[in-house]
C-alpha cells in the first residue's frame, strides 16, 4: 500500500509539473529573425508575466527611459524591476541583447552627457540598478549584457541584482540562476557616487547558481555575495572577473559557498572574502550549518574555493573608491577576517605582491558581532582570521614587486586562542617550497586544521604586517601607514576595458527548455 501511494504521488507530481510547463507562456520582447514580439521593452513583458512564464528578448540596445522602485523602497531605483516569482528571462544572444544604462548614443557608450544618473533627489541623482530581482524566488536571468548602471545617492550601481531585502539582516529570497551574463561599464569619472559599483550581485539570499558569467570595470567588485548569514547555499562556476577593484567580494557570506573552475585576473585584488560591519550580520564563517560535513572537503568547512585560476592581479588603474580601494594591489586572493574557509587545488600566477593573504579585518562601531570590541582602541572592531585551510595550491611567479614579504602566501593573526589555520601541500610549479621561507615553517608546524589554538602575532614573515598595511594604505594608529621598503603601484587613471566578446560564448541554443513559440517553433 505504501509503495502504491509513493508511485501515485510521483505520478501526480509529474502530471502537475507537466501541466505547469504546458501552461507557461512565452512573452517575446523585440525582434528575432524578422519576427516581432508583442513587447518593446523587457519591463513591459515582466509586468505582464505570471509565475512560471518565459520572457525571451531579441537582439537590440534596450535603453533606460524610466525607473521603478519596489514598494516601500524609494531608494532602490531600477531600470527593470522583477517582483514576480519563478520567471525565466533569457536573451537570444549574450553579446547583442543589451540592457543599457545609457540614455542615448551607441550601446554602453562612455560619453558623460549620455549617462543616466537616475531620478533626482535632494541628495542629488539617485543612480540606477539594471535588472533588480527583488524578493522574488527562483528567477533566472540568462544570456544578455547589462551595462552602465551607475551609483548615486540611492542604493544603486548594480547591473544584475538578486536582492532579498538589503540592510534587513534577514533572508528574503530563495533560489536563482544567472548564466551567460555580461556585466560591465564604460563610464567612470572618479566619483564613487557615479561609478558602476557591482556587476552580478546577491544579497540577503539563500540558494542560487551563477555560471558562465563575466564582469569587468567595477568600482567595488565584479561578483558579490553577501549578508546571507550561514545559509548562502550558492555556487559560482566558470565565471570570469577582471579590471575591477575586487574581482569578487563576499562580506559575511558563510555556510555552503562554492567558487570553482573560475578565473580572476587583471583586478587590483583578485578575490576577497571578509567579515565586516556592513551587510550584516557578521562574521564571514565557512562552517557547515548545524555541524554538518561538506561532501567536498569531508570536514566541517563548507565554504570552498577550488580549481580556480587567479593570475596577474596587479592593476592599480581600476575604478576604485571607498572601502574596496583598500584591497592591496598585486594580490591574488585575500581572506580578511574570514573563518573556517577552505582554499584548495587552485593556481595562483604572477600576482606581484602575494598569491594569497590571510589577515584580520579592522572595522569600527557596532554591532561587531563575532568581532573583538576595542582591540585597537576605543570604538574599534577587530575580526581576526582563523580556522582556514590552505591545501594543495600551485604557485607560479608571485611576488615580483620584490618587497621583503612578497611571495606566494602572506599570513598573520593578532589574537591568541582561536583555532589556527592550516597549510598543507602548497607548492611552487616546479615542486619547490612556497615563498617566503616562513611559509615552509607554517606547513611544517600547522599541517592540519585540528583546532589547535593559534598564537597572537603568528606570521609568514616578520615584515608582512607592515607591508600589507603599506600596500592597502591602512594605518592601525595615528598618521599614515609606514612604508619603510618603498611604496606599491598607485592609481593614476582608470582604464576601462571593452568586453572581450570573441571569448564570451553565447548560449548554443537559447530555445532549449522553452515552450514552443514563434521564435522557437522548431524546438524539439
Amino acid at each position: 500500500m505504501r509503495r502504491f501511494i509513493v508511485i501515485a504521488l510521483s505520478v501526480c507530481g509529474l502530471l502537475a509539473a507537466s501541466a505547469s510547463v504546458a501552461s507557461a507562456r512565452v512573452l517575446l520582447v523585440g525582434n528575432y529573425h524578422g519576427i516581432h514580439g508583442k513587447y518593446k521593452t523587457l519591463q513591459a513583458a515582466v509586468n505582464a508575466a505570471k509565475r512560471g512564464d518565459w520572457i525571451l528578448v531579441g537582439p537590440g540596445d534596450y535603453k533606460t527611459t524610466k525607473s521603478r522602485t519596489p514598494r516601500g523602497r524609494p531608494d532602490l531605483t531600477a531600470a527593470v524591476l522583477v517582483t514576480q516569482k519563478g520567471l525565466h528571462i533569457r536573451g537570444m544572444n549574450r553579446n547583442t541583447v543589451i540592457i543599457d544604462g545609457t540614455r542615448k548614443g551607441a550601446a554602453c557608450n562612455s560619453k558623460t552627457g549620455n549617462q543616466n544618473f537616475g531620478p533626482k533627489s535632494k541628495q542629488g541623482p539617485m543612480g540606477l540598478n539594471g535588472i533588480l530581482v527583488y524578493k522574488a524566488d527562483n528567477v533566472s536571468v540568462e544570456n544578455l549584457t547589462a551595462c552602465n548602471f551607475l551609483g548615486g545617492s540611492g542604493d544603486a550601481g548594480n547591473e544584475v541584482w538578486w536582492n532579498g531585502g538589503d540592510n534587513t539582516a534577514t533572508i528574503g529570497g530563495w533560489g536563482y540562476y544567472g548564466a551567460y551574463l555580461n556585466a560591465t561599464s564604460t563610464f567612470y569619472n572618479g566619483d564613487e557616487k557615479t561609478a558602476a559599483k557591482y556587476g552580478i550581485f546577491s544579497s540577503d539570499w539563500s540558494g542560487g547558481t551563477w555560471s558562465q558569467d563575466y564582469a569587468s570595470n567595477f568600482n567595488d567588485s565584479g561578483f558579490y555575495v553577501g549578508a546571507c548569514q550561514q545559509v548562502c547555499n550558492q555556487t559560482l562556476s566558470q565565471v570570469w572577473s577582471e579590471y575591477s577593484s575586487l574581482g569578487y567580494s563576499g562580506s559575511n557570506s558563510g555556510g555552503v559557498m562554492v567558487i570553482k573552475d573560475s578565473q580572476f585576473d587583471n583586478n587590483k585584488d583578485g578575490f576577497d572574502t571578509n567579515s565586516q560591519n556592513g551587510d550584516n550580520p557578521p562574521p564571514q564563517d565557512g562552517s557547515c550549518p548545524h555541524g554538518g560535513i561538506s561532501p567536498i572537503t569531508h570536514t566541517t568547512s563548507c565554504w570552498v574555493f577550488m580549481h580556480n585560476n587567479v593570475h596577474d592581479n596587479n592593476n592599480p588603474n581600476v575604478p576604485a573608491a571607498g572601502l574596496s580601494a583598500e584591497g592591496p594591489v598585486g594580490t591574488g586572493m585575500s581572506v580578511s577576517g574570514g573563518r573556517n574557509d577552505t582554499i584548495m587545488n587552485n593556481t595562483f600566477t604572477r600576482n606581484n605582491a602575494w598569491g594569497m593573504i590571510l589577515v584580520p579585518f579592522t572595522d569600527s562601531g557596532p554591532p561587531c558581532t563575532g568581532g573583538t570590541v576595542g582591540f585597537l582602541g576605543p570604538g574599534s572592531c577587530l575580526y581576526d582570521e582563523w580556522g582556514d585551510a590552505v591545501l594543495n595550491n600551485t604557485f607560479i611567479d608571485n611576488g615580483s614587486f620584490g618587497h621583503p614579504s612578497n611571495g606566494d602566501i602572506g599570513f598573520i593573526n593578532l589574537e591568541s586562542g582561536h583555532p589556527t589555520s592550516c597549510f598543507r601541500g602548497n607548492h611552487e610549479q616546479n615542486g619547490g617550497s612556497v615563498k617566503p621561507t616562513g611559509d615552509v615553517l607554517l606547513q611544517t608546524t600547522h599541517p592540519n586544521c585540528d583546532g589547535t589554538p593559534g598564537v597572537a602575532g603568528s606570521s609568514s614573515d616578520p615584515q608582512f604586517l607592515t607591508e600589507v598595511l603599506c600596500n592597502a594604505q591602512v594605518s592601525l594608529g595615528a598618521g599614515p601607514p609606514s612604508c619603510p621598503n618603498g611604496d606599491y603601484p598607485r592609481f593614476t587613471q582608470a582604464v576601462m576595458h571593452p568586453l572581450p566578446t570573441k571569448q564570451l560564448k553565447t548560449m548554443a541554443n537559447p530555445c532549449a527548455g522553452v515552450p514552443k513559440n514563434a521564435w522557437c517553433s522548431k524546438r524539439k
